[in-house]
Parts: C-alpha cells; structure tokens; sequence
C-alpha cells in the first residue's frame, strides 16, 4: 500500500528522530552518563523534574516572560514601523538611530538592564523585547515599501480616503513582510529568553540548565535544551497555523 504524501512525511520525520536517538545513545556508550546522559537518563531526570513540581514552574515563568515581552514588542514596533514606512522622511530621519541601535547585541544591555529593573522578571522581558523589536519593526518598514504602487493607485481611483488605504490596501499588502519578521523575532527572542535567564533570573529553563550544571546534572541539562527546542518548536508551528489562517482570509498563501 502506497503512502499518502502526509503520511509520507511522517514516517520519515519518525525515521529520522529514531537515528537521531540511536546515534545519541551510541554516542553516550563512549563517556560516563554523568559526561554523556543516554537518551534512558534524561528521561528519568525529565520524570523527576515533573514529579516534583520544578518543571511546571519554570516553563511557565518562561512562557510568561517570553511572551509579555514578544506581544510588546509587536505592540509597539508593527504600528511604529507601518508609520515610518509610510511616511518617508520620517524613516530616511530615523533610519541612523534604528541602525546604529539594531547590531548592538541585547545581551550587551544585560547589565544596565539589571541596573535599572533589578533582578526578576522585568531584565529578561527587556532583553527579549530588544531581541524581538527591531526585526519586526525593519519588516514593516521593508513591507509598507514595497506595496505594489498600483495597489494605492486602485485605491485613489476609487477615492478612498487615507484611513482606509491605509487599513485595506496597506497593511494587509505589507503583511506578508511582517511576518518574515515576526518570524526572526520569534527565534531571536526565544534564544535570549534563555541567555537572559541564564545571566540573571532565579526561575526559568535557562536558570534551570545553569542550576543543573551547578549540581552537574548532565541529564537535566540537556532535559533543558530538548524542552528548549520542543517549546520553540510548538510556538513556531503556532504562528504557522496563525500566519495561514490570516493569509488564507486576504487570499493569499504561505
């Protein structure tokens, strides 16, 4: 019986997770399972985790703190950069500050981050909205850019006002762009949840990896950076699902 192209699919993404597990396990035959915890290891350190309640908590903190600050970043950087893009002597004006603020590396703020919002949550929220800002915020610049011209020409011929340009013809012709950088911004912001959880939080995976190294818990180290990838993996096949839902609704298609 032939499979389907789906089913075609998962088989050999089943495949492949199946070498990936056998050549984790070889590998971990060569060193002490304190160096080298077999796949069998970090699933036992990963039941303990989730026993004892610790798992739970620092998943949750992180998903809070990954998202306050990814919606905010959004918040502010889609309006901001649908404003720049349209108004083009605005973005020529700004366009020496967002480049000269945009390669500064956001764990480089880390520590007047700490200076200015102590320790807790408020740093790493800061630290992933400076991750998540600027890539969402130079896509929506580059999108509003490049509409097609005719679109505003249709629009003008028809004598639609400014407002509704900008809400029917605008934003959903740009949107295509906002979500490459939605998408940068969801990797960039995801990895320094957990590099700014590692410099400074008492909660969250990235705290959880470095207190596993502390106690040398090899097996819930990488129980970590399994839950890490799994998490990015589900959030970003989240968007997907959002980006197709919203795409199919202007007649479009990822």
């Amino acid at each position: 019986m032939r499979l389907n192209k789906a089913d075609s699919t998962l088989f050999l993404q089943g495949l492949a997770l199946l070498a990936f597990l056998l050549l984790w396990q070889g590998a971990s035959s060569l060193y002490s399972p304190d160096q080298f915890p077999s796949p069998l290891d970090v699933a036992k350190g990963l039941h303990e985790i989730v026993d004892n309640g610790v798992l739970f908590r620092h998943v949750s903190v992180s998903l809070f703190r990954f998202f306050a600050a990814y919606l905010l970043a959004i918040f502010f950087a889609i309006p901001l950069g649908l404003f720049l893009g349209w108004f083009r002597p605005l973005q020529l004006a700004s366009d020496p500050l967002v480049q000269l603020l945009r390669p500064i590396s956001p764990i480089a703020w880390f520590p007047l981050a700490v200076l200015w919002f102590g320790i807790g949550n408020l740093p790493a929220i800061f630290i992933i909205f400076l991750a998540s800002f600027f890539p969402t915020l130079l896509a929506t610049i580059t999108g509003v850019r490049h509409v097609d011209p005719i679109y505003l020409k249709v629009a003008a011929n028809f004598g639609a006002p400014r407002r509704m340009t900008f809400l029917s013809v605008i934003w959903p012709a740009a949107f295509p762009h906002i979500v490459v950088g939605l998408n940068i911004a969801l990797g960039t912001g995801w990895i320094h949840l957990v590099a700014g959880e590692m410099l400074g939080a008492q909660s969250g995976l990235g705290f959880m990896i470095v207190d596993a190294r502390n106690f040398l818990r090899a097996d819930l180290i990488i129980a970590g950076m399994l839950l890490v990838g799994i998490l990015g993996l589900l959030i970003n096949s989240g968007m997907r699902y959002a980006e197709s839902w919203v795409l199919n609704r202007w007649g479009g298609a990822i």
